[in-house]
């Protein structure tokens, strides 16, 4: 169902959370998230507390999604105490199988998580087919 496409990215984000780096346009931040499948339905949830939903980006080519959004940074006037959470741009690409209806993703952003509710495509649902053999026919399941 989900491929992951590039496997440095979970190297990357290990560094940002050790070093606390500040997501770029050419270096975003990836974002958390979960994946997983209820019945006929794709559920995916991306963390992005403190997120304006303005700012939030959805995309879809084919079979790959691409998730963006920026977290406003601090100003440089203010003294820091502590700077923990990742600010600045962050950015999450996913490529779905075949097998995934992506003319019909629904999106909902709601107490700091992106969730994208995505359908198994009518094609690869389980269904019947009827075999015919001379007068007879039977059904079998494929």
């Amino acid at each position: 169902m989900l491929m992951r496409s590039d496997p440095f990215r979970e190297l990357d984000r290990l560094t940002q959370q050790l070093l606390g780096s500040t997501g770029t346009r050419m270096r975003p931040t990836m974002m958390l998230m979960d994946a997983w499948r209820d019945g006929d339905t794709f559920h995916i949830e991306f963390d992005l507390p403190g997120v304006d939903p303005s700012s939030i980006d959805l995309d879809v080519e084919r079979n790959v999604i691409t998730v963006k959004a920026e977290r406003a940074p601090l100003s440089d006037d203010v003294e820091r105490l502590a700077s923990e959470r990742p600010r600045g741009h962050f950015s999450r690409q996913l490529v779905l199988g075949d097998n995934l209806d992506t003319d019909n993703i629904s999106a909902n952003y709601e107490a700091g998580v992106l969730a994208l509710e995505v359908p198994v495509a009518e094609t690869a649902k389980p269904r019947k087919i009827e075999i015919s053999s001379g007068n007879d026919s039977k059904s079998i399941t494929s």
